[in-house]
């Protein structure tokens, strides 16, 4: 049996939606990804806080933290993982990885299952991405630090 180029990668996933957090599981498992869930950004937070995952996947729009403001703690914290944001408001506010600070940006569209998993394997071999990059990750970065 041929090993998964993704066999053992661990990867948070982070979305208030449950279809399309499940969804998105079920794809990174049959991948070969190790794969642990949040149902929003600040449970996402805890459980990084607690746990080393190579990649975390978020949703930009969530009740309460959103996906750019996780981002911005990973960014801060002492082991950031490689990041990867995933919305459907990528084309309408213009969103690139300079902008929001992830690795990669992904639009939410029939694309995205091939997308996803392609960006997991190109970071997954890719040195981690220091500082956060935008403005807004910048700002919540350094609300954390402060609470």
């Amino acid at each position: 049996m041929k090993k998964s180029p993704l066999q053992s990668i661990s990867v948070l996933l982070a979305d208030d939606n449950i279809h399309g957090i499940t969804a998105r599981r079920v794809i990174l498992q049959e991948a070969g990804c190790e794969v642990e869930t949040a149902l929003s950004g600040e449970e996402a937070w805890e459980i990084y806080q607690k746990k080393h995952f190579d990649i975390v996947i978020t949703d930009y729009k969530m009740t309460g933290m959103d996906g750019l403001d996780l981002i911005a703690l990973i960014r801060a914290s002492e082991a950031p993982a490689r990041t990867i944001l995933v919305s459907g408001f990528v084309g309408p506010l213009g969103m690139t990885e300079d902008s929001t600070g992830a690795d990669e940006v992904i639009c939410k569209s029939d694309k995205e299952v091939p997308q996803l998993l392609r960006a997991v394997k190109r970071l997954s071999s890719k040195p981690v991405r220091r500082g956060p990059g935008s403005q807004k990750a910048k700002s919540a970065a350094a609300t954390a630090r402060a609470v």
